[in-house]
């Protein structure tokens, strides 16, 4: 596991992951995405819309058919499903996965909500608890985003 990225602050990270998805498909690299189900949604949605003349390649999972999810660069979940996955995650607020054994990487995107900033520290603490190293990106240092 070659370490966290926390994001941390930030206005939009639902427009952050858009942005952030979007590079890594262009790159080639494949993503789990992992989310509460009404941000799912809204995710899946914006993954169509937010770039005019653009979309960005995903299916929610579990669901759809193994040659479909094989063949898609990013998924969305609410939780780390069974069996093989892509080995980069992006956690938009979903607890910490109990195990990170097939992550190579994960991103951590907390938004500036009390409630979403609580719950980041404590990803955080278990991420630190596992011997990780934390990167730290707050939105105030790089303005909400990056790309």
């Amino acid at each position: 596991m070659g370490g966290v990225e926390f994001h941390t602050g930030l206005a939009d990270p639902l427009a952050l992951a858009c942005r952030l998805l979007r590079k890594a498909q262009r790159q080639g690299i494949r993503l789990l995405v992992t989310v509460n189900a009404p941000r799912l949604a809204e995710l899946d949605a914006l993954l169509w819309t937010f770039e005019p003349q653009s979309f960005v390649p995903h299916v929610r999972m579990p669901g759809a058919p193994d040659a479909v999810a094989a063949r898609t660069p990013i998924w969305l979940c609410e939780a780390v499903p069974s069996g093989p996955v892509p080995t980069v995650l992006v956690n938009l607020g979903a607890p910490a996965p109990a195990s990170l054994a097939p992550f190579e990487r994960v991103i951590e995107l907390v938004s500036h909500d009390v409630d979403e900033a609580q719950a980041g520290r404590e990803r955080w603490r278990a991420y630190k608890a596992q011997g990780l190293q934390i990167v730290h990106y707050p939105a105030s240092a790089v303005g909400g985003a990056r790309d």
